[in-house]
């Protein structure tokens, strides 16, 4: 039994990921907190479950690798949050008539990658090219990833911090459409398309996109920690929102609400007052502060001021959990299914292939052969396997499908989905020596653990508008206009109402840096 107080100092809006980061921050500086959250767990994005019937295996259900979240948010809270590195950086495949080309990364073996690229192309000029790519954004992101956790600078002031170097990767990477520099570093199909991935994960663009949508979507992919390497979190994302609640609740002043459903937030009187259903019955609160941990349209529903559904920016993400009784066998003669999954598997990523479905996509069709990404969670971490899973040599696999925007399943979600997994699986197969499908464990009906969600399905399920795992348009991590220079980006129209989650400008991803940073506001506005 949930007991109310009629006033907290901070009432949080969605006990995701970066509402738990703020509520921490709040109360280990001695504030009250009341986190509502309407699903019957907290998590939001970053929940894991066990996901298929009958099967000890606790898959991250929707998000499922970290690179965004900084030590410094770690160090701060004390999190015990472990995050392993992947031994195999990529694997990416094609098929050029009945030939097989691949390109197998390692992540700590370089010469090993040269030999890779110079097989795939016959010199290593593409090596030096990819490597000169990483170069600059290393360069970008030593001064641009510190900054996230900072008051926002103007974009004169961030590019004045770089170096010579810095300011080349500026004008690649901030200033021209992506597509050009990729363009005249690397000259592969295949590696122009493992490089321009990154630009496309959960958004419709392309390399030459005027509104540099793909360079916004880059940055936030290869900046985290600086490296921009992706790891795995030990335990699944679960343990992360596991410890992010352990350490809430240790200061003995955050109030957890689940199953609460948000109806309304007046505005206007020196406190702010929420009403929301809680046990079949309308409660209400007042909080000197609120933090919406849910998207704009969302607190533009709260408060009266709804954005137009029309101008919502939609996902085109599309993401299947798998859970398999064996790995299965690659068709590579060079490379082993522990190495190719263990990283980053391209499934029809390559450059030119991906603008196609691109184009296919936004003409309202699904594209035939939608590129996506394929990892193993269990080759880097099999602790969310039971004993017995893992002495039988089970594993998880996680596909990211991109090119599939909200329109296409808007009108029947439940065939499109159906459509987009079988042409994803028909993609993956064309790389294996025997189809995914006989690899699949069957669940306790008999039925095969595999599930699919479409932007459709992720509205519904966690709220996201249309589907968007960002909740709206990409900002770039600097400030746009004199306004909003000294500002944390979680301000709002509304006094002391503040985005706590990915609507805030530098949100997005499994990062609890807007978490961070409206929970600072609030104690910069206390001070």
């Amino acid at each position: 039994m949930v007991s109310l107080e009629t006033r907290y100092d901070v009432a949080i809006v969605g006990g995701g990921h970066n509402g738990l980061v703020a509520a921490c921050y709040l109360a280990k500086a001695g504030l009250s907190v009341l986190v509502l959250e309407r699903n019957a767990e907290l998590g939001g994005a970053t929940r894991s479950a066990y996901a298929f019937e009958g099967f000890e295996a606790k898959l991250s259900v929707y998000s499922y690798l970290v690179s965004l979240f900084p030590q410094k948010i770690i160090e701060d809270l004390g999190l015990n949050l472990q995050l392993k590195s992947r031994q195999t950086a990529s694997y990416t495949p094609a098929i050029e008539g009945d030939h097989l080309k691949e390109l197998l990364l390692s992540n700590d073996a370089s010469e090993n990658n040269r030999e890779a690229f110079v097989s795939l192309t016959g010199d290593d000029s593409d090596y030096r090219g990819y490597l000169e790519l990483q170069a600059m954004q290393e360069s970008l992101a030593s001064v641009v990833w510190p900054s996230l956790t900072e008051p926002l600078v103007s974009r004169e002031e961030m590019r004045g911090r770089l170096d010579a170097d810095g300011r080349t990767a500026w004008q690649s990477f901030v200033e021209q459409p992506l597509g050009e520099v990729i363009e005249s570093k690397v000259a592969s199909d295949l590696v122009r398309g493992l490089v321009f991935t990154d630009a496309k994960i959960g958004v419709s663009t392309h390399p030459h996109d005027s509104s540099l949508l793909q360079n916004r979507c880059f940055l936030y992919h290869v900046i985290g920690r600086g490296t921009g390497e992706w790891r795995v979190p030990v335990g699944g994302m679960g343990s992360l929102v596991n410890e992010l609640g352990r350490v809430a609740r240790e200061t003995g002043k955050v109030t957890f609400v689940t199953d609460a459903k948000v109806r309304f937030l007046a505005c206007g009187s020196s406190d702010l007052s929420l009403s929301f259903e809680f046990e079949e019955k309308k409660r209400e609160v007042d909080a000197g502060f609120v933090l919406c941990n849910a998207s704009s349209r969302e607190l533009g529903r709260l408060t009266g001021t709804a954005l137009e559904p029309e101008k919502v920016d939609e996902g085109a993400g599309f993401k299947v959990n798998m859970l398999l009784e064996r790995l299965p066998r690659l068709r590579s003669e060079n490379g082993s299914s522990s190495e190719a999954f263990a990283g980053t598997f391209h499934v029809d990523e390559g450059y030119e292939q991906m603008q196609v479905s691109y184009r296919e996509s936004m003409s309202g069709e699904m594209p035939a052969t939608p590129p996506g990404e394929i990892y193993c969670h269990s080759l880097t971490d099999d602790s969310i396997l039971s004993p017995e899973l893992k002495a039988r040599g089970f594993h998880t696999l996680t596909l990211f499908g991109l090119d599939m925007p909200y329109r296409l399943f808007a009108e029947d979600n439940e065939k499109a989905r159906h459509m987009a997994l079988e042409r994803y699986l028909a993609g993956l197969n064309r790389y294996l020596d025997e189809p995914i499908e006989d690899c699949l464990a069957k669940d306790t009906d008999g039925k095969p653990c595999i599930g699919a969600m479409s932007a459709v399905d992720l509205e519904n399920k966690i709220h996201l508008p249309k589907g968007n795992i960002f909740h709206g348009d990409l900002t770039w991590p600097f400030a746009e206009t004199e306004e909003e220079v000294g500002q944390w980006g979680v301000e709002t129209e509304h006094p002391n109402v503040f985005l706590c989650g990915s609507s805030a400008r530098r949100g997005g991803a499994v990062s609890g840096i807007p978490g961070h940073n409206a929970a600072r506001k609030v104690l910069e506005e206390i001070a």
